[in-house]
């Protein structure tokens, strides 16, 4: 997704952190990054909307369980090595 706006950070980045974001699972440099992004485009605040309250959902549905620590690294080192080949 990209709204057509320009930014420092494109849409398509951001979204693709946004459970990041929400998990705050980033550093405080990214994190403010992708708050400042959030803040200037509409579209994708829009869509961490979403998100956001689908979070809300599965926590309130699924009682709070947590994923293991090692479930967590294998995930984010896929996510790292899909990105790496685009």
């Amino acid at each position: 997704m990209n709204c057509g706006e320009p930014h420092d950070t494109d849409c398509s980045e951001v979204l693709s952190e946004v459970w990041l974001f929400l998990d705050q699972e980033c550093d405080k440099t990214r994190r403010a990054a992708l708050q400042t992004h959030l803040d200037e485009c509409h579209p994708c605040l829009e869509q961490f909307g979403l998100e956001e309250h689908l979070k809300a959902l599965l926590a309130r549905k699924c009682g709070g369980d947590y994923a293991p620590a090692d479930l967590k690294a294998r995930i984010r080192a896929t996510i790292v090595e899909i990105r790496s080949e685009d």
